[in-house]
């Protein structure tokens, strides 16, 4: 059984992932046992909705299982082939009760009313594993609607990446559980037509927004509203661990446990804006931000010397004679063959990070590949801080333009546009950026508009909800109707799926007039693409002095 995969930016030939392995480097193997356990979720959501109007609900375990479990394979996730078996075989389990649970409620039995799909299963994951042609993207033979499906698929991984970040965190939301259930069931029904499709890839993009709202609340009530600050990129004089990933728990505790230790903590890629937030500024031994964007692990993680932690996604599969690979730990949803696995742990105490502190401390100190610092920290609440500066700037003319481009970097040498564009945009303009599309930018010298940086970084791909709530504040302070009227463009970069939720969020929200690049996803079919270029106005990037040209023209 061969795979099929085209979730990400880079899939191959923008069309597909049918080889031994994926672009991303996970294995044929790997990629079946995460069809079969999207399938089994499947399976769980169709029982869950059979059994909503008897009063079946979601309950927050059930939900935490449904995200953790979706998380886990979005791309540069998890490659671990054993992490993925136990987890199907779980998702049985709870398949089992929940259909257990929603019979009771009916008062009957259910599985002869259900579709085909949803009625065979086997305990045994080998025997399973033999059906995964039957269950995998391809099973749904129609172009289009399979193209819908696939979209509505990812903008749910998405949504629970970010649902699984709040909750850690103590916020969920009834709300977000019960649409995984929805979404996820309605991507086998056959009777959905491509209007209703749409609809709910819509409504994904409303939960979207819903649960980027609960992630924000969740990390500033934690830990604060970000503050802009200057960034090392430099590095210390004592070993160290470097942490990658978005989970700011995972941050807090490493930093606590890391204290007093000799060991330093650095950030990379995407955790770079941890060190925007006020409760990690107490901790002296938080030395920096080392390196870059996740795409050069392979060069950047050799030099750091020190223990690498993953707390999410973005895993670049190490070389076979890398040597960091001995010292890289993962954790969460995160996960690599032959590297060590943290587990969460089930009394109620904090992570155990003591065995890769106890790594850290044997290796040398990080080697210095940059000097200087980088400045970020301007979500909505500091930028907010002072809109009447800014409102200012753009009433007298000063700026003239925002331009968002947000979202995810990767290895596509078409790329480099996005460094080309920030380059090329007047000086009158502001460029509004997060995740970790910024590294194509935040380290060029710009300069700043009247104090105002030009290039103002509000956080990780999540914080893009930044972007937009600072968008509909100054949509109500301008006094308009519509946030497409305001000075404002989106030139946005993606790769992975929570790229896509971002998407989606965007398209709820109105926003008309956005590029998106460096390829459209190879997931939409002609028939889906054409029906987002022409009711979403979503455009492929093109020529950077004629993107450039249009976006200050408001086009």
């Amino acid at each position: 059984m061969s795979m099929f995969c085209y979730q990400c930016q880079e899939t191959l030939k923008n069309t597909g992932c049918n080889q031994k392995a994926g672009m991303c480097g996970k294995t044929e193997d790997v990629a079946n046992l995460q069809d079969l356990l999207i399938f089994v979720l499947k399976g769980i959501a169709i029982y869950s909705e059979t059994g909503k109007d008897a009063g079946f609900q979601v309950d927050e375990k059930l939900g935490k299982f449904m995200m953790t479990s979706l998380f886990t394979t979005i791309t540069n996730a998890n490659f671990d082939a054993t992490r993925f078996e136990t987890l199907i075989k779980e998702a049985l389990e709870v398949r089992k009760s929940v259909k257990a649970a929603v019979e009771a409620k009916l008062g009957k039995p259910i599985d002869a009313a259900l579709p085909e799909m949803a009625t065979w299963f086997s305990s045994d994951v080998a025997e399973f594993y033999k059906k995964g042609d039957e269950v995998g993207v391809l099973s749904t033979a129609n172009e289009d609607v399979r193209s819908l499906r696939e979209l509505l698929t990812y903008g749910l991984k998405g949504m629970a990446a970010y649902g699984k970040h709040a909750a850690v965190l103590g916020k969920t939301s009834q709300k977000v559980f019960d649409f995984i259930m929805k979404g996820l069931a309605a991507t086998t029904n056959d009777s959905l037509n491509a209007d209703q499709l749409v609809a709910l890839v819509l409504e994904c993009g409303q939960n979207g927004v819903e649960v980027m709202a609960l992630l924000d609340a969740a990390n500033t009530e934690t830990y604060g509203h970000p503050v802009p600050t200057q960034v090392n990129i430099g590095v210390g004089k004592n070993p160290g661990i470097l942490i990658s990933g978005h989970d700011l728990k995972d941050m807090e505790e490493l930093l606590k446990q890391t204290e007093g230790t000799g060991v330093d903590v650095y950030t990379h890629s995407e955790m770079l804006p941890a060190h925007y937030y006020p409760a990690f500024k107490k901790y002296t031994h938080f030395v920096g931000n080392y390196g870059n964007a996740w795409w050069k692990q392979p060069e950047e993680f050799e030099s750091f010397n020190g223990a690498i932690l993953f707390t999410t996604n973005c895993i670049v599969p190490p070389k076979a004679n890398a040597t960091y690979k001995s010292r890289m730990f993962t954790t969460g949803a995160a996960g690599f063959p032959g590297c060590k696995h943290i587990p969460e742990p089930t009394n109620g105490k904090p992570k155990d990070f003591s065995e890769i502190i106890a790594i850290a401390k044997t290796c040398k100190p990080p080697i210095e590949i940059e000097t200087g610092s980088i400045v970020g920290g301007f979500a909505h609440e500091a930028v907010m801080g002072v809109a009447d500066k800014v409102v200012a700037a753009v009433k007298s003319g000063a700026i003239k333009r925002f331009v968002v481009m947000a979202g995810c970097d990767g290895r596509h040498k078409t790329r480099g546009y996005f460094t080309d564009v920030a380059q090329t945009l007047p000086n009158d303009t502001v460029i509004l950026t997060a995740g970790c599309a910024k590294y194509r930018y935040n380290k060029l010298q710009l300069g700043d508009i009247g104090g105002i940086p030009r290039v103002l970084d509000a956080g990780q791909c999540n914080d893009s909800y930044s972007l937009a709530v600072i968008a509909l504040k100054l949509k109500e302070v301008f006094g308009l109707a519509d946030i497409n009227d305001l000075p404002l463009s989106f030139d946005i970069g993606w790769y992975e799926q929570k790229a896509v939720i971002v998407l989606l969020a965007l398209l709820y929200l109105g926003v008309k007039h956005l590029r998106l690049g460096p390829t459209l996803p190879g997931f939409l079919s002609p028939n889906v693409a054409k029906v987002l270029v022409e009711n979403f106005d979503i455009k492929p990037i093109g020529a950077v002095a004629d993107d450039v040209a249009a976006m200050m023209a408001g086009k």
